[in-house]
C-alpha cells in the first residue's frame, strides 16, 4: 500500500510538472497586454514598463518559468497584481464555496443518480426503466447554462422560493463571522439557525443545475454496472437460497457494482470542482471559478496559473482516493498488482 500510495505521489508530481509547462505557456498565448489590463487605457508608458519589469515580462519566456517553477517547489503562488494579495491566500478564501457547492451538487448526484439506475436495472425492459434512462438522457443533453435560468426563472422569481444569487441574504451575513468560509459550518458556529437555513436555500439552485450532468451519467453507469453483476451465478443462488431482493439487491449486488460508479464520481467530482465557473457566474457564487474567470479577464497571469495548479492537484488528489478505495469495493484488486 505505502509503495503503491508513493509511486502515484510520484506520478502526480511529474503530471503537476506537465500541467505546469502547459498553464505557464498556454497563459502567454492570451491575446493582450497584461499591463495593459490591469493599468488600464490611460497608463503612461512609463508606468507599464515598470508593471512588466515587477511582473517578470520583460524577461525571456525560459527565465519566466524558472522564476515561477522555483517559487512554486517553495509552495509560493506569488502575488495577484490586480488585488496585490497572495494567491494561495485568495484561494483559500475562495475555494471553501466551490466546495461546498460540489459537495452539494455530488451529494444529489450520487444519492439521486444510484438511485434511479437502481430502479431501472431492477425494472429492466419496464415503465420505470424507460422513464429513468429518458430522464438521463435530457440531463446529459441540457445546457447548464439553460437550466440554471430556467430555475431561476421558475423557483425564484415566477415562483418565489429560492433565492436566485449569493450564498447568504446579505442582512444575515452580518451576523455571521466567516472563521472556515464554509458559510455551512460559519452558520452553525455562529448558532445562527435562520442564517444555517438561508444559506441552504441558497445552495439549492446552483447544486441542482451543477449535479444534473452527473447525476445523468451515474444513473446511467449504475444500471450498466448492476445489470451485468444481477445476471452472475452468485446472484441467482442468492435469490434460490430465499433471500429477499431487497437483501440481494442492496448487500451482495450493489456492492460489487459500484467500482466503474466511484470511477465516474471521482471523475465528475474533479471536474465539478475545476469546471463550476459557468455554475457561479449564472448565480453569481463567489467561488474559485468565478475568481478565476475575473482573473483571465483581467489578464492577472499569477492567479490564473496557480488556481489551475490548485484545481490539478485537488482532481489528482481526488483520483487518488478513488484508486484507493477500490481495494475496499472489490478484494479481487490487489494494490501493486492490476492497480499498478
Amino acid at each position: 500500500m505505502i509503495v503503491y500510495i508513493l509511486h502515484r505521489l510520484l506520478s502526480m508530481g511529474l503530471s503537476l510538472f506537465g500541467v505546469s509547462l502547459l498553464v505557464f505557456f498556454m497563459v502567454h498565448l492570451i491575446p493582450g497586454d497584461a499591463a495593459l489590463a490591469i493599468l488600464g487605457e490611460r497608463a503612461t508608458e512609463e508606468s507599464l514598463t515598470e508593471l512588466r519589469r515587477q511582473m517578470g515580462l520583460d524577461q525571456p519566456l525560459y527565465k519566466q518559468y524558472g522564476v515561477f517553477l522555483w517559487d512554486l517547489v517553495h509552495l509560493d503562488l506569488g502575488r495577484s497584481f490586480k488585488t496585490n494579495q497572495p494567491v494561495i491566500g485568495e484561494i483559500l478564501r475562495k475555494f471553501p464555496a466551490t466546495v461546498e457547492l460540489t459537495l452539494a451538487a455530488m451529494s444529489f448526484s450520487i444519492f439521486f443518480g444510484m438511485a434511479a439506475g437502481i430502479i431501472a436495472a431492477v425494472n429492466r425492459g419496464k415503465f420505470w426503466d424507460y422513464t429513468t434512462m429518458f430522464g438521463s438522457l435530457a440531463g446529459i443533453s441540457m445546457p447548464i447554462f439553460w437550466l440554471g435560468l430556467m430555475l431561476i426563472l421558475l423557483l425564484a422569481y415566477t415562483f418565489p422560493i429560492f433565492p436566485s444569487s449569493q450564498r447568504l441574504d446579505a442582512i444575515l451575513d452580518l451576523d455571521v463571522q466567516h472563521r472556515t468560509h464554509f458559510y455551512l459550518i460559519d452558520t452553525l458556529l455562529a448558532g445562527n439557525f435562520a442564517a444555517f437555513r438561508d444559506a441552504i436555500m441558497h445552495l439549492i439552485l446552483p447544486a441542482i443545475t451543477l449535479g444534473t450532468v452527473p447525476l445523468a451519467i451515474i444513473a446511467r453507469m449504475t444500471r450498466s454496472s448492476l445489470l451485468e453483476i444481477l445476471n452472475q451465478q452468485y446472484i441467482v443462488t442468492a435469490y434460490a437460497k430465499g433471500l429477499p431482493k431487497r437483501v440481494v439487491i442492496l448487500k451482495h449486488a450493489l456492492k460489487n457494482s459500484v467500482i466503474p460508479v466511484l470511477t465516474v464520481i471521482g471523475l465528475e467530482f474533479g471536474y465539478l470542482m475545476g469546471g463550476a465557473i459557468l455554475t457561479e457566474h449564472i448565480f453569481s457564487w463567489p467561488g474559485l471559478g468565478s475568481w478565476l474567470r475575473a482573473a483571465v479577464e483581467a489578464r492577472d497571469i499569477r492567479p490564473v496559473q496557480g488556481g489551475v495548479l490548485f484545481v490539478a492537484t485537488v482532481f489528482m488528489t481526488v483520483n487518488l482516493i478513488v484508486d484507493l478505495l477500490y481495494a475496499y469495493f472489490d478484494p479481487r484488486i490487489r494494490i501493486g498488482g492490476e492497480a499498478t
